[in-house]
């Protein structure tokens, strides 16, 4: 049971790094204010869960 819980996190920030570099990549790309602004509140949820905070 704890060999399947380690997996299922690691899946876990591998999915969440996968999105946070997807949303990163658009952050860095855009050059409209507003979209950047939407994509830093977006991304800090993401940033959040990669420093194990909720």
């Amino acid at each position: 049971m704890i060999m399947a819980n380690a997996i299922i996190m690691w899946l876990y920030y591998g999915i969440v790094l996968f999105f946070m570099g997807a949303i990163l990549h658009n952050f860095i790309k855009s050059t409209n204010v507003q979209d950047i602004i939407l994509y830093g509140i977006v991304l800090l949820p993401f940033v959040l869960r990669i420093a194990r905070l909720k």
